[in-house]
């Protein structure tokens, strides 16, 4: 079984994927997002340090999904991670115009046909306001003059992929606006009780498939 956690900056995806680990007993493989050394920089000058930005966080991503995941999985241990591969072409067309979004897409197709991809995505929504707020209070060095447009273009974008364009593994989507899985476990007993149940469906279903 393998499980990826999506959503926008902020709302709560590595958290959550913590927090569940030990109760679907599986392994846990977090996004490397600090190792981007133009990270700081994208934040400042997006337009400047957009392409290297995406391509390193691309690459990252497929080096530790083709390693990491892929032996996790095959081993037929469970497995919770806190992004999915095909989150980052989703940043790219944001982020990427022109001929460096052409070409972005264009390794990135390449690359994701070696990809494996989760059985299941919980997508975690919340409002533009409230993933502000949570961006203050985790207090990033990085973050901290994040721009609200930004964070709101990502937010609708995340909202209309999930719902009008994806195609893929089963998506669980959960509204996290009065959502506190830290101060509140019966929140967290809450959202495990609505992956299993859409755990159970996709198990389901794939039996009737002959």
């Amino acid at each position: 079984m393998y499980i990826a956690i999506e959503g926008v900056i902020g709302v709560g995806k590595t958290t959550l994927a913590r927090k569940l680990q030990d109760r679907f007993d599986a392994e846990l493989q977090l996004e490397v997002f600090e190792e981007n050394p133009f990270l700081a920089d994208f934040y400042q000058d997006r337009e400047r340090y957009a392409f290297q930005t995406q391509i390193f966080f691309l690459l990252s991503r497929y080096h530790q999904q083709r390693r990491s995941v892929k032996d996790i999985v095959d081993n037929d241990k469970n497995l919770m991670t806190d992004y999915t591969f095909s989150k980052d072409a989703l940043f790219a067309s944001i982020n990427l115009i022109g001929d460096e979004l052409e070409m972005y897409y264009r390794v990135h197709e390449a690359l994701k046909e070696k990809i494996r991809p989760p059985d299941l995505i919980i997508f975690l929504q919340a409002d533009t306001d409230v993933l502000m707020e949570r961006i203050t209070l985790r207090d990033r060095v990085y973050e901290r003059d994040m721009d609200r447009e930004y964070i709101d273009i990502l937010n609708n974008r995340y909202n209309e992929f999930f719902t009008h364009h994806y195609q893929g593994p089963d998506v669980l989507s959960i509204d996290t606006n009065t959502i506190n899985i830290i101060k509140n476990p019966e929140d967290l007993d809450l959202i495990e009780n609505m992956i299993w149940d859409k755990l159970k469906k996709v198990a389901f279903q794939a039996d009737l498939i002959p």
